[in-house]
C-alpha cells in the first residue's frame, strides 16, 4: 500500500470531466461504482496498515489515568491524516488505467 500512497495524488478535490471518466466504460455510473469499490479497498488497506502500526503502542490500561501520550504514535496518526483520501487515489488510478475491472454479462 505504501507505494500507492506515495504517488503524487492531489489531496484536494478537483473538478473532473465526466466524459473522460465515462470513456472507458461508456457509462458514468459504472465508472463511479468501479472507483467506489477501489476506494473501499484502499480505505480498508490503509485502515489495516494504521491499526497494525498503532497496535505496537497499545497498552491494556484499565483506566484513562494510566494512558499517556506517545510522540511516535501522534506522528504516525498525523502522517495518515495528511494522506490523500481513498476516493482521490482511486479516481487517479482509474484515470491512469491502473485499475483492472471486468463486466460480467448476465
Amino acid at each position: 500500500m505504501e507505494n500507492k500512497i506515495n504517488k503524487q495524488v492531489p489531496t484536494n478535490t478537483i473538478t473532473r470531466d465526466l466524459s473522460e471518466i465515462a470513456k472507458e466504460t461508456g457509462n458514468v455510473y459504472e465508472a463511479t461504482v468501479i472507483i467506489a469499490k477501489r476506494a473501499n479497498q484502499i480505505a480498508s488497506e490503509v485502515k489495516q496498515e494504521l491499526s497494525s502500526k498503532l497496535e505496537e503502542f497499545s497498552n491494556y490500561a484499565d483506566t484513562l489515568e494510566e494512558t499517556f501520550e506517545n510522540k511516535e504514535q501522534i506522528e504516525i496518526s498525523k502522517y495518515y491524516e495528511k494522506l490523500p483520501k481513498p476516493t482521490l487515489i482511486a479516481t487517479d488510478e482509474y484515470l491512469n488505467h491502473e485499475i483492472y475491472f471486468r463486466k460480467i454479462e448476465g
